[in-house]
């Protein structure tokens, strides 16, 4: 079986690995993103599919765009029987999903029909789910949408960051597109529809997610704290301005009166910075990230005299 592989980031990098360990597949390319900018020095880094896919030797496909047939003329020299889509990045036209005569299957990120979308693992860690995993679905025009092969459930533990899932559901993924092909080739893959019930929808993260307001619960900061790290980053500003990136924090057992606002630090006690939260609940800071700044233990920052009890966050 011919098998065209399109992803971007390091979660298809790895269900890329998989299938071509498997031997499950001849794999004829790798569709991935344009080589972007980053850094100070605005680099171009390649992304990880293209790494992987040149170390094993497999050609690597960049196009700008797949409208308009931009790829139709490399899609017919490939002929794949079977395109395999993890976290590509992009909505594949019409004629892409229709080329393949079995069709075009994504691993997708979430257990479906919950969080369909651009971000699926950290909108599930920001929601405080305890439950995630890979769906294995046919692709059709829709979002995440097309008919269900397969589900391998991944737990999320309580201080669980977003990179720790996704850890987790990179190895699922490549387990789940292998078992995938295997269904395909020995034609025994089922199909089942989503149910409409119960779908929801994980919109692509903005800076404005990251923003703390410490009026919400330290229960609720916290998920969203682990739901942005290792990056981008939940945020908060000091009292002079600057901004501070909240890398690690954990509720804290104690509770307190509503002596004062919420977001003031109540305690710099035993290396970490202890803030008011909504309904007297309180927030252990652990991890930070200060403007201009590489990631420190709150004990580091706090011996910097940055802090100070009794000053307001946010």
């Amino acid at each position: 079986m011919k098998v065209l592989f399109m992803g971007t980031p390091d979660i298809a990098a790895e269900a890329l690995r998989a299938l071509a360990e498997s031997g499950e597949c001849g794999l004829v390319g790798a569709v991935t993103q344009p080589d972007r900018p980053k850094g100070r020095g605005m680099k171009m880094i390649p992304p990880p599919v293209k790494l992987y896919a040149e170390k094993i030797g497999i050609p690597v496909f960049q196009p700008s765009t797949l409208k308009d047939g931009a790829f139709e003329s490399e899609l017919a020299k490939l002929s794949p029987d079977l395109i395999i889509v993890a976290a590509y990045g992009r909505i594949l036209p019409k004629y892409v999903l229709e080329y393949p005569r079995y069709g075009c299957v994504c691993a997708h990120a979430s257990l479906l029909p919950k969080y369909r979308g651009a971000a699926p693992i950290n909108r599930a860690v920001m929601a405080g789910e305890r439950l995630t995993g890979i769906t294995a679905i046919y692709m059709d025009e829709g979002i995440d949408t097309g008919d269900m092969i397969m589900k391998i459930e991944v737990p999320i533990g309580e201080n669980d960051c977003a990179g720790d899932v996704h850890d987790r559901l990179a190895d699922a993924a490549g387990r789940a597109m292998v078992e995938t092909v295997r269904m395909i080739k020995a034609g025994v893959v089922t199909r089942t529809k989503q149910p409409s019930e119960g779908a929801t929808y994980a919109q692509k993260l903005t800076r404005e997610d990251g923003e703390l307001n410490f009026s919400d619960t330290a229960e609720d900061l916290h998920n969203r704290i682990r739901g942005l790290a290792p990056a981008p980053c939940a945020w908060t500003r000091t009292p002079d301005g600057k901004l501070l990136k909240i890398a690690e924090a954990r509720v804290s057992d104690a509770r307190s009166g509503s002596d004062c606002e919420a977001g003031t630090v109540k305690s710099l006690d035993g290396g970490s910075i202890t803030v008011l939260c909504g309904g007297g609940s309180l927030l252990s800071i652990t991890k930070v990230i200060p403007e201009g700044k590489g990631r420190m233990d709150a004990a580091d920052y706090i011996r910097g005299r940055k802090i100070a009890a009794g000053d307001k966050l946010g």
